[in-house]
């Protein structure tokens, strides 16, 4: 009997490494905000003072931050006298590595002016609710609250 010689199987070659995949260009950068100094800024300063910090334009929309302190005081002031008798939106940012942690975010909108205002208030523990000057804030300080555990002092719920 003829012995067949039985060919041993070759080990399977590893595959060559696939080139790694290109990366994506670079985002590019959006414009910087620049500082803002308007008549309502101005305004915002004068009764306000110190709770009034910095005021920039992104994207042409006016951004100001505003000390926890004199919330109310100034949102009151915006809707009464300014004319921005719409909450659009009341959000909050969280930072995680620095403080204050939060910034509670309110867009605010005047239909009479037909201007946009973005709020930034920079909290640590509790913010003043601002259901008493616009309804609106109801749902959206209770999302807040669950949805980044920032509590909402005088909120009705």
């Amino acid at each position: 009997m003829d012995e067949q010689k039985k060919e041993e199987p070759k080990p399977a070659e590893t595959p060559a490494p696939a080139a790694a995949a290109p990366k994506p260009p670079a985002k590019p950068a959006g414009p910087a905000p620049a500082p803002l100094d308007n008549e309502l800024v101005r305004r915002l300063r004068a009764r306000f003072g110190a709770a009034v910090g910095e005021a920039t334009l992104d994207r042409k929309q006016a951004i100001v931050v505003i000390g926890r302190e004199r919330l109310l005081d100034v949102c009151r002031y915006l809707k009464d006298e300014e004319k921005f008798d719409f909450l659009t939106d009341l959000t909050a940012v969280d930072w995680l590595t620095r403080s204050p942690r939060f910034h509670v975010i309110l867009n605010l909108y005047s239909f009479s002016r037909n201007e946009r205002l973005r709020l930034k208030v920079p909290v640590d523990g509790p913010c003043p609710s601002v259901t008493s000057v616009w309804g609106t804030a109801d749902w959206l300080e209770r999302e807040c609250f669950d949805m980044f555990g920032v509590v909402f002092e005088g909120h009705p719920g």
